[in-house]
């Protein structure tokens, strides 16, 4: 079988990431409170939880296989740690993440803008600490919180797609984490564990969002490098670079 690319591996993660920014601030933006003659609707925390953890779950059964299923800088810089991916393709990946999560930032804001009296300003989803922690939380406690559930995460997704994991289970592993770790943060941070997430919509939320950016960066790659450097000392594995994807001949070419 032909191994994908690296523009395959690219496209890819263009795709999932848009997608998971799409399906999850998407879903914040304009589900989680809908107002219907006076009746308040909408889908809520849970509803928000379960749109994150479906686009992740739905895009790595999609693209898994095709560029191992990051749409996430950290999950790439764990990976990268634990020799699951090659270093030389970070850089690409990032910038290819963080593209294709602002493609979707501005998808949503077209759309929203579609509705008489909208603002974007506080109202797009954004990730923040204190005044802007949905529930009040310390810079402190969110960085916390961020590191925590971001190397939690990382661990499962390094256990679910182990060589010794049962096969074909890992995307409902990974969804099913996500779900779990925006029903815990949300009130917290609005959940992050993405810096491509956070930046999607950080400059179109403005209201501060853009300055406490930094953290939504810093807390789930540091977050990430403790799994990725944990998970081979922990389960006894410190693996060649991973057949997820799969490297070609031409790969050196590519990225080099």
């Amino acid at each position: 079988m032909t191994a994908p690319t690296m523009w395959h591996r690219l496209a890819a993660e263009f795709i999932g990431t848009f997608w998971l920014v799409l399906g999850g601030c998407g879903s914040a933006v304009f589900a989680a409170k809908f107002p219907s003659d006076g009746t308040a609707l909408g889908i809520g925390f849970l509803g928000v939880s379960l749109a994150f953890g479906l686009t992740v779950l739905t895009g790595v059964y999609a693209f898994g296989t095709i560029s191992g299923g990051h749409f996430n800088p950290a999950v790439t810089l764990g990976a990268a740690i634990a020799k699951r991916v090659e270093w030389k393709a970070l850089p690409a990946y990032w910038i290819t993440q963080v593209v294709g999560g602002a493609a979707a930032g501005g998808v949503i804001y077209v759309i929203a803008s579609g509705k008489a009296g909208w603002t974007a300003e506080g109202n797009m989803a954004a990730n923040g600490f204190g005044d802007h922690s949905p529930g009040g939380y310390s810079m402190v406690a969110v960085l916390v919180a961020e590191i925590v559930l971001t190397a939690v995460f990382l661990l499962v997704i390094l256990g679910s797609t182990d060589d010794r994991a049962p096969k074909g289970f890992a995307g409902l592993a990974i969804g099913l984490t996500l779900t779990l770790i925006h029903l815990i943060s949300i009130p917290i941070s609005n959940t992050s564990v993405n810096p491509a997430r956070s930046t999607a919509v950080a400059f179109f939320n403005g209201d501060g969002a853009p300055a406490q950016l930094w953290l939504f960066w810093l807390a789930p790659l540091v977050g990430a490098a403790i799994a990725g450097a944990a998970y081979p000392l922990l389960f006894g594995r410190n693996e060649e670079l991973a057949d997820r994807p799969v490297r070609d001949d031409a790969l050196d070419e590519e990225v080099n």
